[in-house]
């Protein structure tokens, strides 16, 4: 059974700006303004959005740019083209951006209900798309689904970024490695969230009607996604050793949701791991430094 709630905080704080679709097989240009705010960016972007089945699961899909690929896995707020590093990740790679069941105008069938079945239609994608030695960049859950990926089949990545991810247990089994964003006032996870949460707030008032409904759609699937156990699959700490590509962990200064103790742990699985830190960030290094992110990610990848 689906949870079904409604929830009042503000996931990663973005408004999301792909309008809901009934048409499955819409193909479109994807321009976008150059109004601006903290959450996009507003750099005007051109890429194609389009609709892709993959197994009996419709996605959402944006690409841009040229070259080798970069799959970008989003976090629990999803993904707006206009969020302020798609303009230099596809100004020098193919950026490949999928909404995540349940987020976007992606479809959520019944029978998924958990991250590691995400990881198995993603490595199908990849299937689908003749993706091959193959970089990934994952923030939040997104940083999760990349690790899952890449236990289950290590030979097909060349490079991983993960950043803020969860995932793991590090801490004792009463205690909670992650905070509790649920049961939290907004005002406390923005102040998780963000290094600068004034600057960073998005004001519903001024969403439209499609944003909203997509904002509440990817609060509830990310409670459905991660509930239970909490923000984390116990048996993924014991396969990280699998993972062969070299990865670079990042983590914002101010991340009050994954500390320097967890990434630390976690980077301490993989057997070719480093760790970054970017100042006056939090949670969501891309969106609150982007081109320090940018040009960091961009680096390790070899772009």
């Amino acid at each position: 059974m689906k949870l079904q709630a409604q929830f009042s905080y503000s996931c990663d704080g973005i408004p999301f700006a792909a309008a809901l679709c009934n048409d499955f097989n819409i193909r479109r240009d994807w321009t976008h303004a150059r109004s601006r705010n903290a959450a996009t960016g507003g750099t005007e972007v051109q890429g194609q959005a389009t609709r892709l089945k993959v197994a009996d699961v419709e996605l959402e899909m944006f690409n841009a740019g040229q070259g080798r690929p970069i799959l970008f896995l989003h976090g629990g707020g999803g993904f707006d083209p206009r969020q302020p590093f798609v303009a230099p990740f596809s100004a020098q790679r193919r950026l490949v951006a999928p909404a995540h069941p349940g987020f976007g105008t992606s479809s959520l069938p019944d029978w998924l209900d958990n991250v590691d079945d995400i990881a198995h239609l993603y490595l199908e994608l990849m299937d689908v798309l003749k993706l091959r030695d193959l970089d990934v960049v994952g923030c939040s859950i997104g940083g999760w689904i990349a690790a899952e990926m890449a236990t289950k089949s290590p030979d097909r990545f060349r490079r991983l970024v993960l950043v803020g991810p969860v995932g793991i247990k590090v801490g004792p089994p009463d205690k909670l490695d992650i905070p509790d964003i649920f049961a939290l006032p907004e005002s406390d996870v923005q102040k998780l969230l963000y290094h600068d949460p004034a600057r960073m707030k998005v004001d519903p008032a001024k969403l439209s009607d499609e944003q909203l409904a997509a904002m509440f759609r990817a609060r509830e699937t990310l409670a459905l996604l991660t509930w239970e156990p909490w923000m984390h699959n116990p048996k993924l700490a014991r396969r990280l050793h699998r993972i062969v590509a070299p990865t670079l962990f990042i983590r914002g200064e101010s991340d009050g949701l994954v500390s320097q103790g967890y990434l630390d742990a976690y980077s301490r699985l993989l057997p070719d791991a480093r760790t970054l830190t970017i100042k006056a960030a939090g949670h969501v290094p891309q969106l609150e430094q982007p081109a320090a992110f940018a040009t960091a990610v961009l680096e390790f990848l070899g772009a």
